[in-house]
Protein backbone atom coordinates (compact mmCIF):
# COMPACT_ATOMS: atom_id res chain seq x y z
CA UNK A 1 0.00 0.00 0.00
CA UNK A 2 1.14 3.57 -0.66
CA UNK A 3 1.65 6.08 2.15
CA UNK A 4 -1.54 7.83 1.03
CA UNK A 5 -3.59 4.61 1.28
CA UNK A 6 -2.21 3.83 4.73
CA UNK A 7 -2.76 7.34 6.12
CA UNK A 8 -6.28 7.47 4.67
CA UNK A 9 -7.15 4.47 6.85
CA UNK A 10 -5.30 4.79 10.16
CA UNK A 11 -5.30 7.33 12.98
CA UNK A 12 -2.04 9.26 13.07
CA UNK A 13 -0.45 12.56 14.08
CA UNK A 14 0.95 15.21 11.74
CA UNK A 15 3.48 17.91 12.55
CA UNK A 16 2.95 21.60 11.75
CA UNK A 17 6.41 23.20 11.31
CA UNK A 18 4.87 26.69 11.15
CA UNK A 19 3.56 26.44 14.70
CA UNK A 20 5.78 23.70 16.11
CA UNK A 21 2.64 21.74 17.05
CA UNK A 22 0.90 18.44 16.28
CA UNK A 23 -2.59 17.42 15.12
CA UNK A 24 -4.40 14.09 15.43
CA UNK A 25 -5.94 12.75 12.18
CA UNK A 26 -8.74 10.15 12.43
CA UNK A 27 -9.99 9.45 8.87
CA UNK A 28 -12.15 6.47 9.90
CA UNK A 29 -14.45 8.81 11.88
CA UNK A 30 -16.02 10.20 8.70
CA UNK A 31 -18.26 7.10 8.72
CA UNK A 32 -19.98 8.02 12.00
CA UNK A 33 -23.62 9.23 11.86
CA UNK A 34 -24.32 12.88 12.75
CA UNK A 35 -27.13 13.82 15.12
CA UNK A 36 -25.61 17.02 16.45
CA UNK A 37 -26.13 20.70 15.73
CA UNK A 38 -26.87 21.80 12.18
CA UNK A 39 -26.34 25.27 10.79
CA UNK A 40 -28.90 27.15 8.72
CA UNK A 41 -27.75 27.40 5.09
CA UNK A 42 -26.81 30.98 4.22
CA UNK A 43 -29.16 33.07 2.12
CA UNK A 44 -28.02 34.13 -1.36
CA UNK A 45 -30.87 36.49 -2.29
CA UNK A 46 -29.43 39.75 -1.01
CA UNK A 47 -30.22 43.02 -2.81
CA UNK A 48 -27.58 44.95 -4.74
CA UNK A 49 -28.17 47.87 -2.38
CA UNK A 50 -29.54 47.79 1.17
CA UNK A 51 -30.65 51.13 2.58
CA UNK A 52 -30.20 49.80 6.14
CA UNK A 53 -26.62 48.57 5.60
CA UNK A 54 -23.91 50.58 7.34
CA UNK A 55 -21.41 49.70 4.58
CA UNK A 56 -23.37 50.41 1.38
CA UNK A 57 -22.43 53.57 -0.59
CA UNK A 58 -24.18 56.76 0.50
CA UNK A 59 -25.57 55.24 3.71
CA UNK A 60 -25.23 56.64 7.22
CA UNK A 61 -23.02 54.60 9.56
CA UNK A 62 -23.85 53.96 13.20
CA UNK A 63 -21.64 56.83 14.44
CA UNK A 64 -23.15 59.34 12.02
CA UNK A 65 -20.60 59.46 9.16
CA UNK A 66 -21.89 59.06 5.61
CA UNK A 67 -20.22 56.61 3.23
CA UNK A 68 -19.12 58.09 -0.12
CA UNK A 69 -20.41 56.71 -3.43
CA UNK A 70 -17.31 54.54 -3.76
CA UNK A 71 -16.79 52.69 -7.09
CA UNK A 72 -14.41 49.90 -5.94
CA UNK A 73 -12.92 49.63 -2.46
CA UNK A 74 -13.59 51.94 0.47
CA UNK A 75 -11.54 52.15 3.69
CA UNK A 76 -12.48 53.81 6.96
CA UNK A 77 -11.26 53.69 10.55
CA UNK A 78 -13.38 51.11 12.40
CA UNK A 79 -16.16 52.86 14.33
CA UNK A 80 -15.81 50.24 17.08
CA UNK A 81 -12.08 49.48 17.07
CA UNK A 82 -10.73 46.61 19.18
CA UNK A 83 -7.59 48.64 19.95
CA UNK A 84 -7.19 52.39 20.35
CA UNK A 85 -4.47 54.85 19.40
CA UNK A 86 -4.99 57.09 22.42
CA UNK A 87 -5.22 55.52 25.85
CA UNK A 88 -3.52 55.57 29.23
CA UNK A 89 -0.17 53.79 29.38
CA UNK A 90 0.13 50.73 31.60
CA UNK A 91 3.28 49.62 33.36
CA UNK A 92 3.29 46.35 35.32
CA UNK A 93 3.63 47.37 38.98
CA UNK A 94 6.35 45.90 41.14
CA UNK A 95 5.13 43.59 43.88
CA UNK A 96 6.51 41.54 46.72
CA UNK A 97 4.76 38.35 45.63
CA UNK A 98 4.70 36.40 42.34
CA UNK A 99 2.24 38.72 40.56
CA UNK A 100 4.88 39.80 38.06
CA UNK A 101 5.30 36.15 37.06
CA UNK A 102 1.72 34.90 37.14
CA UNK A 103 -0.46 38.00 36.63
CA UNK A 104 1.21 39.74 33.72
CA UNK A 105 -0.48 42.38 31.55
CA UNK A 106 0.71 44.81 28.88
CA UNK A 107 -1.06 47.72 27.26
CA UNK A 108 -1.73 47.49 23.49
CA UNK A 109 -2.33 50.46 21.23
CA UNK A 110 -3.23 50.34 17.57
CA UNK A 111 -5.54 51.27 14.76
CA UNK A 112 -8.33 49.28 13.13
CA UNK A 113 -9.79 49.72 9.65
CA UNK A 114 -12.74 48.31 7.70
CA UNK A 115 -12.31 47.65 3.96
CA UNK A 116 -15.42 47.43 1.79
CA UNK A 117 -14.48 45.17 -1.13
CA UNK A 118 -17.26 46.33 -3.46
CA UNK A 119 -20.18 48.80 -3.51
CA UNK A 120 -22.52 45.86 -4.28
CA UNK A 121 -24.18 44.53 -1.13
CA UNK A 122 -24.96 41.10 -2.61
CA UNK A 123 -21.49 39.98 -3.68
CA UNK A 124 -18.76 37.89 -2.05
CA UNK A 125 -15.19 37.30 -3.23
CA UNK A 126 -16.57 34.27 -5.09
CA UNK A 127 -18.83 36.59 -7.14
CA UNK A 128 -16.47 39.51 -7.66
CA UNK A 129 -14.66 39.28 -11.04
CA UNK A 130 -10.90 38.73 -10.84
CA UNK A 131 -10.21 42.19 -12.25
CA UNK A 132 -12.17 43.65 -9.29
CA UNK A 133 -10.20 41.59 -6.76
CA UNK A 134 -6.97 43.24 -7.92
CA UNK A 135 -8.04 46.66 -6.45
CA UNK A 136 -8.71 44.90 -3.14
CA UNK A 137 -5.15 43.53 -3.15
CA UNK A 138 -3.83 46.98 -4.06
CA UNK A 139 -5.78 48.47 -1.14
CA UNK A 140 -4.36 45.86 1.26
CA UNK A 141 -0.92 46.75 -0.10
CA UNK A 142 -1.45 50.51 0.28
CA UNK A 143 -2.62 50.07 3.88
CA UNK A 144 0.40 47.96 4.77
CA UNK A 145 2.87 50.24 2.96
CA UNK A 146 1.46 53.39 4.60
CA UNK A 147 2.11 51.92 8.07
CA UNK A 148 5.73 50.95 7.43
CA UNK A 149 8.56 53.07 8.87
CA UNK A 150 9.34 55.97 6.55
CA UNK A 151 12.85 54.57 6.15
CA UNK A 152 11.47 51.43 4.45
CA UNK A 153 11.91 51.25 0.66
CA UNK A 154 8.27 50.12 0.45
CA UNK A 155 6.81 53.00 2.48
CA UNK A 156 3.94 54.89 0.82
CA UNK A 157 2.27 58.10 1.91
CA UNK A 158 -1.24 57.26 3.24
CA UNK A 159 -3.71 57.45 0.35
CA UNK A 160 -6.43 59.83 1.49
CA UNK A 161 -8.49 59.04 -1.60
CA UNK A 162 -8.76 55.44 -0.37
CA UNK A 163 -9.71 56.51 3.15
CA UNK A 164 -6.32 55.66 4.68
CA UNK A 165 -5.28 58.04 7.45
CA UNK A 166 -1.89 58.77 9.01
CA UNK A 167 -1.15 56.38 11.90
CA UNK A 168 -0.60 58.00 15.26
CA UNK A 169 2.43 55.85 16.02
CA UNK A 170 4.80 53.34 14.45
CA UNK A 171 3.00 50.05 14.95
CA UNK A 172 4.70 46.66 14.88
CA UNK A 173 2.24 44.35 13.15
CA UNK A 174 -0.72 44.52 10.75
CA UNK A 175 -3.26 41.72 10.55
CA UNK A 176 -5.47 41.80 7.45
CA UNK A 177 -8.45 39.43 7.61
CA UNK A 178 -11.99 38.67 6.46
CA UNK A 179 -14.80 36.89 8.30
CA UNK A 180 -17.38 35.60 5.83
CA UNK A 181 -20.76 34.35 6.98
CA UNK A 182 -22.79 34.37 10.19
CA UNK A 183 -21.18 31.04 11.18
CA UNK A 184 -17.88 32.94 11.51
CA UNK A 185 -19.38 35.81 13.50
CA UNK A 186 -19.81 38.21 10.59
CA UNK A 187 -22.55 40.70 11.53
CA UNK A 188 -22.91 42.36 8.11
CA UNK A 189 -23.11 40.44 4.78
CA UNK A 190 -21.78 43.36 2.72
CA UNK A 191 -18.42 42.20 1.25
CA UNK A 192 -15.77 43.56 3.57
CA UNK A 193 -12.69 42.76 5.61
CA UNK A 194 -10.79 44.28 8.49
CA UNK A 195 -7.28 45.41 9.37
CA UNK A 196 -5.97 45.55 12.93
CA UNK A 197 -2.60 47.22 13.47
CA UNK A 198 -0.99 46.81 16.90
CA UNK A 199 2.08 47.71 18.95
CA UNK A 200 3.03 44.05 19.42
CA UNK A 201 3.11 40.91 17.27
CA UNK A 202 0.04 38.70 17.98
CA UNK A 203 0.43 35.10 19.12
CA UNK A 204 -0.26 33.22 15.87
CA UNK A 205 2.07 35.14 13.52
CA UNK A 206 4.65 35.31 16.30
CA UNK A 207 4.76 31.50 16.46
CA UNK A 208 5.11 31.29 12.69
CA UNK A 209 7.89 33.88 12.59
CA UNK A 210 9.88 32.10 15.29
CA UNK A 211 9.63 28.75 13.49
CA UNK A 212 10.39 30.22 10.05
CA UNK A 213 13.39 32.03 11.52
CA UNK A 214 14.68 28.86 13.18
CA UNK A 215 14.21 26.86 9.97
CA UNK A 216 16.17 29.43 8.00
CA UNK A 217 19.00 29.36 10.52
CA UNK A 218 19.24 25.57 10.35
CA UNK A 219 18.65 24.96 6.64
CA UNK A 220 19.64 28.22 4.95
CA UNK A 221 16.33 28.39 3.06
CA UNK A 222 12.80 29.59 3.66
CA UNK A 223 10.39 27.15 5.34
CA UNK A 224 7.41 28.01 3.14
CA UNK A 225 9.54 28.26 0.00
CA UNK A 226 10.76 24.72 0.57
CA UNK A 227 7.25 23.61 1.53
CA UNK A 228 5.41 25.07 -1.47
CA UNK A 229 8.04 23.66 -3.86
CA UNK A 230 7.61 20.23 -2.25
CA UNK A 231 3.80 20.37 -2.44
CA UNK A 232 3.89 21.32 -6.13
CA UNK A 233 6.07 18.27 -6.74
CA UNK A 234 3.82 15.95 -4.70
CA UNK A 235 0.58 17.38 -6.26
CA UNK A 236 -1.68 15.52 -3.77
CA UNK A 237 -2.72 18.55 -1.74
CA UNK A 238 -2.76 21.19 -4.50
CA UNK A 239 -6.15 22.86 -5.06
CA UNK A 240 -5.18 25.55 -7.59
CA UNK A 241 -1.91 26.64 -9.16
CA UNK A 242 -0.54 29.34 -11.44
CA UNK A 243 2.90 30.77 -12.16
CA UNK A 244 2.89 32.92 -9.03
CA UNK A 245 0.73 31.33 -6.31
CA UNK A 246 -0.28 27.87 -5.09
CA UNK A 247 -3.46 27.08 -3.15
CA UNK A 248 -3.29 23.86 -1.16
CA UNK A 249 -4.72 21.95 1.78
CA UNK A 250 -1.72 21.94 4.12
CA UNK A 251 -0.33 18.65 5.42
CA UNK A 252 -1.05 19.83 8.98
CA UNK A 253 -4.50 21.43 8.39
CA UNK A 254 -6.84 21.40 11.40
CA UNK A 255 -10.12 22.38 9.72
CA UNK A 256 -11.75 19.98 7.20
CA UNK A 257 -11.37 22.18 4.10
CA UNK A 258 -8.66 24.53 5.36
CA UNK A 259 -6.42 25.96 2.64
CA UNK A 260 -3.33 28.11 2.34
CA UNK A 261 -2.40 30.35 -0.57
CA UNK A 262 1.40 30.66 -0.75
CA UNK A 263 3.50 32.86 -3.00
CA UNK A 264 5.80 30.66 -5.11
CA UNK A 265 8.54 33.28 -4.92
CA UNK A 266 10.04 34.09 -1.53
CA UNK A 267 8.24 37.37 -0.95
CA UNK A 268 8.10 38.84 2.55
CA UNK A 269 5.14 41.23 2.21
CA UNK A 270 2.46 42.56 -0.15
CA UNK A 271 4.38 45.63 -1.47
CA UNK A 272 7.04 43.29 -2.92
CA UNK A 273 4.57 41.70 -5.34
CA UNK A 274 4.83 42.61 -9.01
CA UNK A 275 1.74 43.57 -11.03
CA UNK A 276 1.69 40.07 -12.51
CA UNK A 277 1.89 38.51 -9.05
CA UNK A 278 -1.00 40.67 -7.82
CA UNK A 279 -3.10 39.40 -10.72
CA UNK A 280 -1.95 35.84 -9.99
CA UNK A 281 -3.03 36.20 -6.35
CA UNK A 282 -6.41 37.62 -7.41
CA UNK A 283 -6.97 34.64 -9.72
CA UNK A 284 -6.19 32.08 -7.03
CA UNK A 285 -8.39 33.85 -4.44
CA UNK A 286 -11.22 33.83 -7.00
CA UNK A 287 -10.75 30.11 -7.75
CA UNK A 288 -10.57 29.04 -4.08
CA UNK A 289 -13.64 31.01 -3.00
CA UNK A 290 -15.65 29.71 -5.97
CA UNK A 291 -14.64 26.13 -5.18
CA UNK A 292 -15.67 26.65 -1.57
CA UNK A 293 -19.14 27.85 -2.57
CA UNK A 294 -19.51 25.02 -5.10
CA UNK A 295 -18.54 22.33 -2.55
CA UNK A 296 -21.87 22.40 -0.70
CA UNK A 297 -23.67 24.90 -2.97
CA UNK A 298 -23.87 27.55 -0.30
CA UNK A 299 -22.23 30.85 0.62
CA UNK A 300 -19.32 29.02 2.24
CA UNK A 301 -18.29 30.64 5.56
CA UNK A 302 -14.62 31.11 6.46
CA UNK A 303 -12.08 33.30 8.18
CA UNK A 304 -9.22 34.43 5.95
CA UNK A 305 -6.03 36.06 7.18
CA UNK A 306 -2.86 37.35 5.51
CA UNK A 307 0.44 36.58 7.23
CA UNK A 308 3.44 38.60 6.16
CA UNK A 309 6.45 40.39 7.63
CA UNK A 310 5.99 42.69 10.64
CA UNK A 311 5.77 46.39 9.90
CA UNK A 312 8.67 47.16 12.22
CA UNK A 313 11.16 45.32 14.39
CA UNK A 314 13.90 42.73 13.97
CA UNK A 315 15.25 42.61 10.36
CA UNK A 316 15.84 38.86 10.81
CA UNK A 317 12.12 38.40 11.49
CA UNK A 318 11.25 40.16 8.25
CA UNK A 319 13.71 38.13 6.17
CA UNK A 320 12.34 34.86 7.58
CA UNK A 321 8.72 35.68 6.65
CA UNK A 322 7.01 34.41 3.51
CA UNK A 323 3.75 35.95 2.29
CA UNK A 324 0.81 33.56 2.61
CA UNK A 325 -2.94 33.51 3.25
CA UNK A 326 -4.88 31.17 5.54
CA UNK A 327 -8.48 30.21 4.75
CA UNK A 328 -10.16 28.52 7.73
CA UNK A 329 -13.74 27.34 7.00
CA UNK A 330 -15.87 25.51 9.61
CA UNK A 331 -18.08 23.28 7.43
CA UNK A 332 -17.47 19.53 7.65
CA UNK A 333 -20.04 17.31 5.89
CA UNK A 334 -22.55 19.66 4.28
CA UNK A 335 -23.86 23.22 4.25
CA UNK A 336 -25.45 22.54 7.65
CA UNK A 337 -22.89 20.42 9.55
CA UNK A 338 -19.83 22.16 10.92
CA UNK A 339 -16.63 21.13 12.67
CA UNK A 340 -16.32 21.89 16.40
CA UNK A 341 -13.08 22.22 18.36
CA UNK A 342 -14.24 20.74 21.69
CA UNK A 343 -13.42 17.99 24.17
CA UNK A 344 -10.16 16.31 23.19
CA UNK A 345 -9.30 19.21 20.89
CA UNK A 346 -9.59 21.78 23.69
CA UNK A 347 -8.03 19.62 26.38
CA UNK A 348 -5.34 17.74 24.42
CA UNK A 349 -4.64 18.69 20.77
CA UNK A 350 -6.56 19.50 17.55
CA UNK A 351 -8.10 16.57 15.64
CA UNK A 352 -9.57 16.18 12.16
CA UNK A 353 -11.46 13.41 10.36
CA UNK A 354 -11.21 13.86 6.57
CA UNK A 355 -7.54 13.96 5.54
CA UNK A 356 -6.05 17.00 3.79
CA UNK A 357 -5.46 14.82 0.71
CA UNK A 358 -9.15 13.87 0.56
CA UNK A 359 -10.19 17.51 1.06
CA UNK A 360 -7.82 18.73 -1.65
CA UNK A 361 -9.08 16.13 -4.10
CA UNK A 362 -12.69 17.19 -3.55
CA UNK A 363 -11.87 20.88 -3.94
CA UNK A 364 -9.57 20.29 -6.92
CA UNK A 365 -12.35 18.51 -8.83
CA UNK A 366 -14.80 21.41 -8.42
CA UNK A 367 -15.17 24.31 -10.84
CA UNK A 368 -13.13 27.40 -10.01
CA UNK A 369 -14.38 29.31 -13.06
CA UNK A 370 -18.07 29.72 -12.22
CA UNK A 371 -20.02 29.63 -8.98
CA UNK A 372 -23.10 27.39 -8.74
CA UNK A 373 -25.61 30.26 -8.39
CA UNK A 374 -24.51 31.99 -11.61
CA UNK A 375 -23.61 35.64 -12.06
CA UNK A 376 -25.24 38.04 -9.62
CA UNK A 377 -26.39 41.54 -10.49
CA UNK A 378 -23.85 44.03 -9.16
CA UNK A 379 -22.64 47.61 -9.13
CA UNK A 380 -25.47 49.86 -7.87
CA UNK A 381 -25.76 53.19 -9.59
CA UNK A 382 -24.19 56.05 -7.71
Amino acid sequence: MSDREVLDDISHRRYNPLRGSWILVSPHRTKRPWQGQKETPSKTSLPVFDSSCYLCPGNLRAVGDTNPAYPETFVFVNDYSAVKEDQQDYVQPESGDKSSLLLQAAGVRGKCYVICFSPSHNLTLADIPTEMIVPIIKTWTALYASHLPKSSPYYQVPAAELGITVPGDQYTYMQIFENKGAAMGCSNPHPHGQVWTTTGIPEEPSLEIQNMKEYKRKHGAGLLKDYVDLEITKEKRIVALNDHFAALCPWWAIWPFETMIICRREVHSLPELTEEEQIGLAKVISIVTKKYDNLFETNFPYSMGIHQAPLDGDPEDRKACHLHLHFVPPLLRSATVRKFLVGYELMAEPQRDITPEQAAERLRNLSGDEVYRGNLVCCPEA
